[in-house]
This record gives structure tokens, C-alpha cells and sequence, in this order.
């Protein structure tokens, strides 16, 4: 019984990472468009690369901060 439930664990770790993997290429897609659609709005024509770096910086700090605030709304102290 001890390898099946490791070899459970291991199945949801790798179904979990995949899961992470695709919400943050999700994220990435999402922060694209509002980073470029920003830039139209205040009439600044950046070049793709640097609207994509920007958009890679604000997923990974988004992916990275992962939400610690939410956690603690349900929690009584």
C-alpha cells in the first residue's frame, strides 16, 4: 500500500504542476493584453518586446504573491 499512495502523491504533484503551469501561461496571455491595451489607451506605442517584458515581470510577481491575502479571509484568529 505505501508505494501506491506514493506513487498517488507523485501523480498529483505532477497533475498539480501542470495545472500551475498552464494558469500562469494564462496569466501571461492575460497581462499581455491588458499591458498593451494600457499603452493604447495612454497613446504610447512600445515595441512587443518591452510589452512583453512587462507582462512577464507583473505574472511573475502576481505568480510569486500567489494570492497571500485571500488565504486569510475565511481564517478567525
Amino acid at each position: 500500500m505505501g508505494f501506491l499512495d506514493s506513487f498517488g502523491a507523485l501523480v498529483s504533484s505532477i497533475v498539480a504542476a501542470v495545472v500551475m503551469l498552464v494558469f500562469a501561461i494564462l496569466s501571461l496571455f492575460v497581462t499581455v493584453f491588458v499591458v498593451s491595451t494600457a499603452a493604447g489607451v495612454a497613446g504610447l506605442s512600445p515595441d512587443g518586446n518591452f510589452v512583453v517584458l512587462a507582462a512577464a515581470i507583473i505574472a511573475a510577481a502576481a505568480i510569486v504573491a500567489g494570492g497571500s491575502g485571500l488565504t486569510t479571509l475565511g481564517e478567525t484568529a
